[in-house]
């Protein structure tokens, strides 16, 4: 009986053994996963870099990616598979040990977007083992993750202050107020904001009606939701009707700046547009020029050019030919008939 309990302790010992080297293999503690850059703009390239720490004579890495962000490039350093939504890459050193690696890369680029996306690039392995074999590595079953963001080549925001013919004090002038961008950053909240330098004494308001029908002065009180409102986007044209209404003749400068409320304010955009107002509709500037006489030198020049006497034309001429043309004929007539 005791020899029989010898052969089970000395058979679980080994099943112990065996059972340990299976679930505690070598840890590839020393893995370094990167990425080129962050952001990634529309067409641009970002590749993943995965360092091993060690050196490796087969490798099986899977990189999953957004198909809806990325399209897949190229592989540096193993045979690789794309599936559309998974590149796994697989190597394997046939020379039994002579020619390990120590890192591979993948490539992608970015699609054209028109908003921000923050996307990931996951990254799991199995088949791992050092140069000769004789060591195996843990798969990385949980995912290692790596956060980029792709998102498009922004524009800077545009602020223009439209209008037609010319501003008169005290009249009420249509203006155009719009806000715009080629490809504008999005924002969730903002709002419009506006500042004027004046003449002296001089006042100006910028009046604006909004959905309930309620008018503001966008000095005054600046324009938009108290919360802020949205914007961005592909050519973005936001397009608000003003009325201005300056009480004095003069230059003005209004300085126009559009803030994003989710960070204290900050100014996106800025633009201060120059405006000249008249005292009225027919503002001409007087003759000052005169003549040695003081008279103006518009009278001085139609006196000029009023001719002395009329100029003959070709009738009056032909009058005055005709007498002398038949006194001649006559006298040389008479002179014929005397010789």
């Amino acid at each position: 009986m005791k020899k029989i309990i010898n052969v089970i302790a000395i058979l679980l010992s080994i099943f112990i053994t065996l059972f340990s080297i299976q679930v505690y293999a070598a840890s590839l503690d020393a893995i370094d996963i990167t990425t080129t850059k962050t952001t990634v703009n529309p067409n641009e390239n970002v590749t993943v870099d995965i360092e091993f720490g060690e050196e490796l004579g087969a490798y099986t890495f899977d990189v999953a990616y957004d198909n809806n962000l990325f399209d897949y490039l190229s592989t540096e350093g193993g045979t690789a598979n794309d599936n559309g939504t998974r590149v796994r890459v697989t190597f394997y050193d046939s020379t039994g040990g002579s020619n390990p690696r120590s890192n591979m890369s993948v490539t992608f680029k970015a699609k054209d977007v028109t908003t921000s996306n923050p996307t990931e690039f996951s990254i799991t392995a199995e088949g791992l083992a050092n140069p000769d074999a004789s060591v195996t590595y843990d798969d990385i079953s949980i995912p290692i993750i790596k956060n980029v963001v792709v998102e498009p080549k922004y524009v800077d925001y545009d602020i223009k202050l439209d209008y037609s013919g010319d501003i008169i004090k005290k009249v009420e002038k249509n203006m155009n107020l719009t806000v715009s961008s080629s490809m504008g950053k999005n924002y969730e909240h903002t709002r419009i904001l506006a500042e004027a330098t004046t003449p002296k004494d001089a006042t100006v308001q910028l009046l604006a009606t909004d959905s309930a029908n309620l008018e503001h002065d966008i000095i005054q009180s600046g324009w938009g939701d108290a919360q802020g409102d949205s914007i961005g986007g592909k050519d973005v044209a936001k397009k608000l009707a003003v009325r201005g209404i300056f009480s004095e003749a003069g230059k003005y400068s209004i300085t126009f700046k559009l803030i994003d409320r989710d960070d204290s304010d900050a100014v996106i955009a800025s633009k201060t547009v120059d405006v000249t107002v008249k005292e009225n509709a027919t503002e001409t500037k007087p003759n000052t020029g005169a003549t040695e006489n003081n008279k103006p030198s518009t009278e001085t020049e139609n006196e000029e050019a009023k001719p002395n006497k009329m100029p003959q034309t070709g009738n009056t001429a032909y009058k005055v030919l005709v007498p002398i043309i038949l006194v001649l004929t006559t006298a040389f007539v008479t002179l014929r008939k005397k010789n």
